[in-house]
């Protein structure tokens, strides 16, 4: 596989209009396009998603035949995501509740947090777990992006080395879009709820 193609897409979990998490992934995603990948950002405010339950098929839960499509559809998956009460944002959890090993399983994703304070660790530890669970191969680089209020001046890193940071997951998600798998994890194989998605 070239580099050109590559798809890489990136699911934004934050609904505010002045999200940061959404300017930090349209960077990453603009430094895989100059890998040479095609890009696509998928905004979750544009999807009706109702919050998940098991016991709705996914083909009668809005957008979310349409969402899981797009995953499947792409080499590599940015998950980015406000950090709120130590974890990653509920718009992000259903997007994923709807996803399962279909979706996920041996493909390349990136990991990208945002918060108001201090690194955002604990989220991206969250959303690695939920990757890991689906046998998805979680880039070693991750971006995380700390006292976001002052880290963006129209919507542009004021810190070149944030700027850096995410840029280089950018260019990772091209990199790492096709490598190997790893086997199975123990995770996914007690994760039940991703089967037959």
């Amino acid at each position: 596989m070239s580099d050109s193609d590559i798809h890489v897409a990136a699911i934004c979990g934050s609904l505010r209009d002045g999200s940061h998490t959404r300017a930090a992934l349209e960077h990453a995603l603009s430094a895989a396009e100059r890998a040479g990948a095609t890009t696509e950002l998928l905004d979750l405010r544009e999807y009706e998603l109702p919050i998940f339950d098991a016991d709705r098929d996914r083909a009668n839960a809005g957008d979310a035949e349409l969402l899981a499509t797009r995953v499947r559809e792409a080499d590599t998956i940015i998950l980015g995501s406000p950090m709120y009460h130590g974890s990653y944002a509920s718009p992000l959890k259903t997007a994923l509740d709807y996803c399962g090993f279909d979706e996920f399983e041996d493909k390349t994703v990136g990991l990208l947090a945002v918060s108001g304070g201090s690194f955002p660790v604990t989220a991206l530890e969250h959303m690695r777990s939920v990757a890991r669970a689906l046998n998805a191969w979680v880039i070693p680089h991750e971006a995380a992006i700390p006292s976001a209020n002052s880290a963006f001046h129209d919507g542009e890193f004021v810190d070149s080395s944030l700027e850096t940071r995410v840029t280089t997951l950018g260019r990772r998600a091209v990199q790492y879009a096709a490598i190997e798998p790893d086997p199975d994890s123990f995770e996914s194989d007690q994760n039940v709820g991703a089967e037959g998605k």
